[in-house]
């Protein structure tokens, strides 16, 4: 084994290099009965100094939409109902052009505790090049404790597009019109 790839608790750590995240390369994914495997984005990863103890963002299932981030903190953060605290996760990124991350909540989480994400899903531009970190609230009634390595988001990569906003004196009619919040039913 080479000396940066080191075993840890089940995971491969990957240490002091760049990482890639990737999926399949073409052909047919395994257990998917003959589909065809979804395009493969690279999104470079680099464990900030510290984070070695931390596994890597990694699907936790066939059809996951989203990678856990862990906690990175190194001193637990006790959250109380109301309060909120900006949770660093020990990793930066290269999103390629055309394609954002999200920062998701974690359904768990919120069900058990009623701890979520605040700005959610928060967005990681292709261009942002410094530490992921995400935005926790304690939405529940007990204190809440984030400890080092706790599962505490969900990344997503997804495509984007880039607009031209044009100016205009008016705007083609709809029937919907100006009608907003809650004007569709409930």
């Amino acid at each position: 084994m080479v000396d940066w790839l080191r075993p840890h608790e089940g995971h491969l750590l990957l240490t002091g290099v760049a990482v890639l995240l990737v999926g399949l390369a073409g052909g047919r994914a395994p257990g998917r009965k003959g589909r065809k495997a979804p395009p493969v984005v690279v999104v470079r990863l680099e464990p900030l100094p510290g984070s070695e103890d931390l596994p890597l963002p990694r699907y936790m299932s066939e059809g996951a939409a989203g990678m856990d981030l862990y906690a990175a903190v190194t001193a637990e953060v006790r959250l109380a109902p109301g309060e909120r605290a900006l949770v660093p996760t020990g990793l930066r990124l290269a999103i390629p052009p055309g394609y954002e991350g999200q920062v998701r909540p974690r359904s768990g989480l919120a069900a058990r505790a009623g701890v979520t994400l605040l700005n959610s899903p928060g967005t990681i531009d292709a261009d942002y090049r410094g530490e992921v970190q995400v935005i926790m609230v304690n939405h529940g009634r007990e204190p809440f404790v984030v400890r080092r390595g706790d599962r505490v988001a969900q990344l997503v990569i997804a495509p984007v597009t880039q607009v031209r906003l044009e100016p205009a004196t008016g705007l083609a009619p709809t029937e919907r019109g100006e009608n907003g919040f809650g004007s569709t039913g409930s």
